[in-house]
């Protein structure tokens, strides 16, 4: 597994990647996802991989050297949505070539891709590509894409990144995504790629490899987790026995009828089922007594 996260944002690209491809606990796989073709001055395109990698080898391989119909290649397409045809053209010959050998040993054609630059004379333009060599284009709705081992490193960038973002607030975002899922999933691990592109530069000006031993990608890991305990620690606990108008963190409050679901027993099984202990939602009610609510 991996996971790679990409983000269009009106200030350029941002891409980062792991480098784990195995893991077990007597083998790790390591292997760089992030590939970029680049004629500085001209163009500057990063595609990087997730699935199976000796699919992903394959795909990245023949649209360095393919050539379609009409005489295009990644190197001369006319535009970014061009190069991203060539790219899908890649993994539909690669399909065609080894997805029923692959299917006689039991293994799925499963490949997926990030694939995003930008071409001398239109804007950056950002691709995610999927096993059939389909594909979808980020917009200012959607400004990034994320492939492998997505769901831990979601939250942070939903409520972060807007197309109007800098480079190296998504950059730090995109860090913390990765931080999150390296945290909570073995099959994603250092080290990391990091590219920053700026919009029309046509070249790659900005480029990190990150280790155990980065002293930047240590702090985030170490503030970051200092930060959530903190904000954790901030929130009051729930109080369970409140009228409404008393406290904002009340869980339940004077005049509210929740119930767990509970599921009783068939009959004949002839267990006896005693009447459920009361439930703690209702404050003391004006003399001092207690009320429970059923």
């Amino acid at each position: 597994m991996t996971y790679c996260v990409a983000m269009r944002l009106n200030a350029g690209l941002v891409f980062l990647s792991d480098s784990r491809t195995n893991a077990g606990v007597d083998h790790i796989g390591t292997f760089r996802k992030m590939n970029v073709f680049e004629t500085p001055g001209e163009r500057v395109m990063v595609l990087m991989t997730a699935g199976n990698l000796s699919i992903s080898q394959s795909v990245r391989q023949i649209i360095a050297e393919h050539k379609t119909a009409a005489g295009k290649t990644i190197w001369n397409a006319d535009s970014m949505y061009e190069a991203a045809q060539i790219v899908g053209e890649a993994i539909r010959l690669v399909h065609d070539r080894d997805a029923g050998t692959l299917e006689q040993f039991g293994i799925d054609f499963n490949v997926s891709m990030i694939f995003g630059g930008q071409i001398k004379g239109e804007r950056c333009r950002l691709f995610q590509m999927y096993s059939a060599g389909n594909f979808i284009e980020s917009h200012d709705e959607n400004t990034y894409f994320q492939i492998g081992e997505s769901k831990y490193g979601k939250p942070i960038i939903d409520r972060v990144v807007t197309p109007d973002t800098p480079l190296d607030e998504a950059a730090k975002c995109a860090l913390i995504s990765m931080d999150s899922t390296l945290r909570s999933n073995i099959s994603v691990g250092l080290p990391l790629d990091l590219l920053i592109y700026e919009a029309d530069r046509l070249a790659v000006t900005r480029f990190a490899t990150i280790d155990e031993h980065n002293q930047y990608f240590q702090t985030i890991r170490a503030t970051w987790a200092k930060q959530l305990r903190t904000v954790f620690e901030s929130i009051d606990d729930p109080v369970w026995k409140t009228a409404p108008d008393e406290a904002i963190q009340a869980m339940s409050t004077i005049g509210q009828k929740s119930q767990p679901l509970r599921i009783a027993p068939p009959p004949q099984f002839g267990i006896h089922t005693a009447e459920p202990a009361p439930l703690q939602t209702l404050a003391q009610d004006e003399e001092g007594g207690s009320r429970q609510h059923h």
